[in-house]
């Protein structure tokens, strides 16, 4: 059987590449409203963050988010961000990687 090609993105807080069922996309829209993509299909600028606690705490203290979506990121959006992501990241460790999106 051929092993199927794993799809990559590179995390912007660490700047490494890592598969993207590994990330959370925060995606941009055309209005400029900045909001987590759990389906990793909404249109507009997308940024990856990897489903760590401490880089998602790094992206809000260096705003991150803010450089690389070009929009001012409130800090109640990371506080979210962080929720989702602690979420996620105990799903995983429950579940396994295949229910983690």
């Amino acid at each position: 059987m051929k092993q199927r090609k794993i799809p990559m993105r590179k995390d912007v807080v660490s700047n490494e590449m890592k598969p993207k069922k590994e990330m959370v996309r925060i995606v941009r829209d055309k209005e400029g409203a900045v909001t987590i993509d759990s389906t990793g299909k909404k249109s507009g600028r997308g940024a990856y963050i990897s489903l760590e606690p401490v880089a998602v705490e790094e992206a809000g203290s260096k705003h991150i988010l803010d450089k690389a979506l070009n929009v001012a990121v409130t800090d109640d959006f990371y506080a979210e961000l962080l929720a989702y992501v602690k979420h996620q990241k105990a799903r995983q460790e429950l579940f396994g990687t295949k229910d983690a999106k």
